[in-house]
This record gives C-alpha cells, structure tokens and sequence, in this order.
C-alpha cells in the first residue's frame, strides 16, 4: 500500500513493473498481491494498466507511512543510521502490536521535551 501511494504521488500512477523493482519482488509476486488488495477493496486495477488507491485505500497507506515513520524516527532516537533504520522498519513495522506502536510515539514525545 505503501509503495503504491509512493509511485502514485512520485510517478502519477503504480505500474506492476515499478512495484516489482520497489520491492524487489517478482511481477507475478505484485500482480497476485494486486489481486488481493482488489478484492478487499484498497486498490482498483485493469490488466496492463495503473494501479490506483481507492479511498480505504488511500486510509490504509495512510496509515501504513505513518507507522513505517513512528518505526524510523524511534530507531533513529536510539541511534541507529537513517539506512540502517529503514531497512529495520521494513520488517517492525508489519508486526508491531498497536501498544508497542503507542509506547514510541510516547517514548518520541518524551525525548523531544
């Protein structure tokens, strides 16, 4: 969702071809998770044309960026390096639990006083 929204405000559209370089994954990778994010309704897409958010859709990348940046900015409060802290945040931020989610931006709230 992340990457889609990217390539949208980048580009002005997310072809399957940019996803998989993005990504680093295969088209037949982006195409079948395509297909998954049609049907629950986050994107609507046509056979070799752009991929594009639907509103819910544009909530979840939303939603995804600013997970990925309270990740990144926590990491980076600890230390770590920027590339090093956006590669981390890649795997955190699909599992963090929204309580520990909620302790970061508290912790970042802390240090900033």
């Amino acid at each position: 969702m992340e990457a889609i929204a990217d390539l949208l405000a980048e580009a002005g559209e997310a072809r399957v071809v940019d996803l998989a370089k993005r990504l680093g994954v295969t088209h037949v990778t982006v195409n079948r998770t395509i297909g998954r994010l049609r049907r629950a309704g986050f994107v609507t897409s046509q056979p070799y044309r752009a991929i594009f958010l639907t509103g819910q859709g544009r909530d979840l990348a939303a939603e995804c960026k600013t997970r990925h940046e309270t990740v990144v900015a926590f990491l980076r409060a600890l230390g770590i390096p920027e590339r090093v802290a956006e590669r981390d945040a890649e795997g955190i931020e699909h599992h963090v639990s929204p309580a520990t989610l909620a302790a970061f931006k508290a912790a970042l709230r802390k240090a900033r006083r």
